[in-house]
């Protein structure tokens, strides 16, 4: 992604002022992860800077000092949950074996809204809150990339990998599938009775995914290719 490397750039050099790259570097993890939990309970206008820096253990300047304004961070915040979930696809090329390139988007999504839960919830809040900070990104940066990817599902099934589905709402349905666990996990608990969901249920989400997905494509699972 364009835009997360220069925030990182722009981190690094105010980094080197402070004579202490691996503070920096701890206390930064530590106001992303306090800011992802803050802004996910009480949304952007909910939460504040004073709230995150309480959540992180530092002084309200230390946030201010590295993040810039309670809108920068949230944007960075929201640039890094995109950025992990993008990076899963933006090297696959026409040579790739769809099954195993689908697969792996499922499993890569399962397991990154399984370990960042609240990310998950962040960037559900802002697109059902009409995007109003991702407007620029979701019609230019993130429509290109979506039509790049859609254009290689379509060069599989022209060489009969796997069967003509539009591949932009094929997309859609892997991020809205692979999120549901998280965005609505009271949802899931309450109707399954479950106290949480494991390990073990993630990855019978993730075959039941797979599955069901993969064979609505044409293609069979990895799994089940000879050799």
């Amino acid at each position: 992604m364009s835009e997360l490397p220069a925030i990182e750039k722009g981190s690094r050099s105010r980094g080197g002022a402070d004579g202490n790259g691996a503070t920096r570097e701890r206390n930064e993890r530590e106001i992303l992860a306090a800011a992802e939990r803050v802004f996910a309970q009480y949304g952007y206008r909910g939460a504040s800077v004073q709230a995150i820096a309480e959540a992180a253990g530092l002084p309200k300047s230390n946030v201010l000092y590295y993040m810039g304004n309670k809108r920068g961070l949230y944007v960075r915040l929201l640039e890094r949950m995109m950025a992990r979930w993008n990076a899963l696809l933006d090297d696959i090329s026409v040579e790739d074996d769809p099954a195993e390139v689908l697969e792996a988007f499922i499993r890569s999504k399962m397991q990154l809204s399984r370990r960042h839960p609240e990310g998950s919830r962040l960037f559900a809040a802002e697109i059902l809150g009409g995007a109003p900070f991702l407007q620029g990104y979701l019609r230019g940066e993130l429509r290109e990339w979506v039509h790049a990817r859609a254009k290689i599902f379509e060069q599989w099934a022209e060489r009969g990998l796997m069967d003509p589905v539009d591949p932009m709402w094929l997309i859609f349905l892997i991020w809205s599938a692979t999120q549901h666990y998280a965005d609505f996990e009271a949802q899931v608990l309450g109707i399954t009775g479950k106290a949480e969901i494991s390990d073990a249920d993630v990855e019978r989400i993730t075959r039941f995914l797979t599955q069901v997905i993969l064979k609505g494509c044409g293609v069979r699972p990895p799994a089940a290719t000879p050799g």
